[in-house]
């Protein structure tokens, strides 16, 4: 490619994105050219790439996703909500229809914030995935001081530990560790969970293919339906990130909802020597 590439700055609770828009033009990313770009000293920077492609099963567009490490994952929460404003805005509509990896996404205008439903909570030990059968709500594992998680995929596999203290983890060293078990053999994105008390959790993740991130969507969404699980809480949190809030129902019918902002910070082009 010799043209340069317009781009958009988005995040949601600093869980931040470029996002290009290949609907028109279709548009192919090597790895090593989304590494350039997520780049932060000499890219943009970003946690992660999304890629709005042409709807192929009825929604409003289909949307691909990229870690910094330029390895596809199945799902975002907070990339979701992002991309669901820019439909708000291009429609004028109060509901999107986002086709991902994982499944059909819905997102809602919430006055101001954003809600998508994040599809169902999968709790099975194939469904996560894991190397072999283990009880997902009190795994046999541990890894240094953690130990006795709970595995959730919500689009993306999760290992949550919950602890007295998330600050005091050394999630730097603990993360990698896990993320690269053999047990999960897709890679894991790894949370440690702190009861706050009532319906409220402190979260910290460590992202697969990404690293410590100050929001993640979908793991915020595994904490919920973790906590739930063990009884901590309902089934409706209040998740605390190094980013900010985010809102969480696990309904009935098993899926989850996530509230939470999504917010622009500017735009501009990719020069063609970025993209290689």
């Amino acid at each position: 490619m010799t043209e340069p590439l317009p781009f958009l700055k988005m995040h949601g609770l600093g869980n931040d994105f470029v996002v290009l828009d290949a609907r028109a033009q279709a548009l192919e990313l090597s790895p090593e050219t989304a590494r350039r770009i997520a780049d932060r000293h000499r890219g943009v920077g970003c946690d992660q790439l999304l890629i709005l492609e042409p709807a192929r099963n009825g929604g409003d567009l289909y949307l691909k996703i990229l870690n910094a490490d330029g390895g596809e994952v199945g799902a975002c929460g907070n990339g979701t909500r992002c991309v669901a404003r820019l439909l708000f805005e291009e429609t004028g509509r109060v509901e999107a229809k986002i086709e991902t990896r994982a499944g059909l996404l819905t997102g809602l205008d919430s006055d101001g914030l954003v809600t998508v439903d994040m599809g169902p909570a999968n709790l099975g030990w194939q469904e996560i995935p894991l190397a072999r059968e283990l009880d997902t709500l009190h795994l046999d594992y541990a890894k240094g001081p953690l130990s006795d998680p709970v595995a959730v995929n919500i689009g993306n596999p999760h290992v949550l530990f919950f602890v007295a203290d998330a600050e005091a983890m050394d999630l730097e060293t603990l993360g990698p560790q896990i993320e690269t078990d053999p047990l999960f053999p897709e890679r894991v994105n790894v949370g440690l969970v702190q009861h706050l008390g009532g319906d409220r959790l402190r979260y910290r993740v460590w992202e697969r293919g990404v690293g410590i991130t100050i929001a993640c969507g979908s793991g915020a969404c595994a904490a919920g339906v973790a906590a739930a699980r063990r009884g901590l809480t309902g089934r409706r949190v209040r998740v605390t990130l190094d980013g900010g809030d985010l809102r969480i129902d696990w309904r009935d019918d098993t899926h989850v909802l996530m509230t939470g902002p999504a917010s622009k910070s500017f735009a501009g082009t990719l020069a063609p020597e970025l993209l290689g």
